[in-house]
């Protein structure tokens, strides 16, 4: 959500900021909105405080007999009393609409985000390994995998398309890539394990920033809840309407699954494991004061990509354009790991910084050194997706005759499993 202040005191800027984003201007008609509540509230204020007035004045003619008086400011009451209605409804509805146009727009960038409306605006800004050569032609995990235990078939049989039954030593390697990821996480980079709910409320997302604009990229159930899209919701809706002490960040991170209906991306990788309905991410959120946010996103950044590098995965990471960063960020760092059955860089974390928006939109506040209470600064990144590291370890560890390597780094994760062998 936007500060109606600094619309109010640079309009301009703010509808330049939305340009860069690829909106259309939008401050006049938030002001237009702004106006018309305020005009009512001021109104209604002032109706108030006359009514007030001339009640006491009734008294008053009535105590000196004078009773034409006294009829004149009963009449003037009984008038107040059929426009104020009137005057509060006026102001509830512009409000309503101001509300909902300012939860429609998206975060402002950041100064430094580059210029540019799609993913072809980005900059790589840090590379990371040297993909492998093979002796063979590298093939794509949709092709090694099933083999292997991961079951599109079965998946698809008792849930539809994007859902998939992982077997036996596959399971396996995906618990370990996720037990591994959480303990990492916790153990090294200062974050705390949380176990969370998977179904929350309507405003939880909407504090996040899913709803109103995405709410076709979800699922609802029946009773209004809605299932994660990620445990961002419900990591950084912990401390809704809260003021929090905040001497140091507070860092948090859970493994969850994650549960996302992809109704803008029909079409895309509709084959393999890389785009499912469900799956287990390990999510990293840090609520911060403002001075510490750029620090904290580098932090955050940096403990993304170790995952990767303790993995022995390449990859490259990424500075989103304005035009390509979720709604809720104002500067998003992605990794791309290397996957050498597409031959090409694939997204499997974004890492962003999202200013007050999701703050203002939670009443998420923190007592700043002179006592008051200011909002804080949220931040969220994948520390990975569970999925998409199985995707990157089966396609970069393949062998010719089908096994898949496990990295020597998991392998204490994985009971000590060298090898994943085809079984099936």
């Amino acid at each position: 959500m936007h500060d109606i202040r600094l619309i109010r005191d640079n309009p301009a800027a703010f509808d330049a900021a939305l340009a860069r984003r690829g909106f259309a201007a939008s401050s006049a008609e938030v002001l237009a909105l702004d106006e018309r509540r305020r005009t009512a509230a001021t109104r209604g204020q002032e109706l108030l405080a006359r009514r007030n007035e001339a009640s006491k004045a009734i008294g008053a003619a009535m105590g000196r007999g004078d009773a034409d008086a006294a009829e004149a400011l009963k009449a003037e009451v009984a008038a107040i009393k059929t426009d104020l209605p009137a005057l509060e409804e006026e102001e509830r509805e512009a409000g309503a609409a101001l509300d909902d146009l300012l939860a429609r727009l998206p975060n402002l960038p950041a100064d430094d985000v580059p210029e540019g409306e799609d993913e072809a605006g980005n900059v790589e800004v840090h590379k990371w390994g040297e993909p492998r050569g093979f002796d063979f032609a590298a093939r794509e995990h949709a092709d090694i995998g099933p083999a292997l235990g991961l079951d599109f078939e079965t998946g698809a049989k008792i849930a539809g398309a994007r859902f998939t039954f992982l077997r036996g030593q596959m399971a396996r390697l995906q618990r370990a890539l996720a037990q591994f990821m959480l303990d990492v996480q916790t153990g090294e980079h200062g974050f705390t394990e949380c176990a969370t709910p998977l179904l929350v409320r309507e405003e939880a997302m909407f504090g996040t920033g899913q709803l109103p604009k995405f709410a076709e990229d979800s699922f609802v159930t029946t009773d209004g809840r809605w299932l994660i899209p990620t445990s961002e919701v419900s990591l950084t809706n912990s401390v809704r309407e809260q003021i929090i002490d905040l001497p140091r960040p507070l860092r948090l991170t859970a493994l969850t699954p994650c549960f996302r209906s992809e109704a803008g991306s029909a079409g895309r990788d509709t084959r393999g494991y890389i785009r499912q309905h469900q799956f287990d991410k390990v999510e990293l959120v840090s609520i911060c004061r403002p001075e510490d946010a750029e620090a904290e996103h580098v932090h955050m950044l940096r403990s993304a990509q170790l995952i990767l590098e303790r993995l022995g995965l390449p990859y490259r990471t990424m500075l989103l354009c304005a035009g390509d960063m979720g709604f809720g960020a104002r500067k998003t760092y992605d990794l791309e790991v290397w996957l050498p059955g597409q031959a090409a860089y694939r997204e499997i974390s974004s890492v962003s910084w999202c200013g007050d928006f999701q703050a203002r939109r939670m009443n998420a506040r923190y007592r700043g050194e002179n006592g008051k209470p200011a909002f804080v600064h949220t931040l969220n990144g994948s520390g990975l997706a569970v999925g998409r590291t199985l995707v990157a370890v089966l396609e970069n560890y393949q062998q010719a005759d089908g096994s898949v390597l496990v990295p020597e780094a998991l392998r204490p994760w994985a009971g000590g499993l060298e090898k994943l062998e085809p079984v099936y």
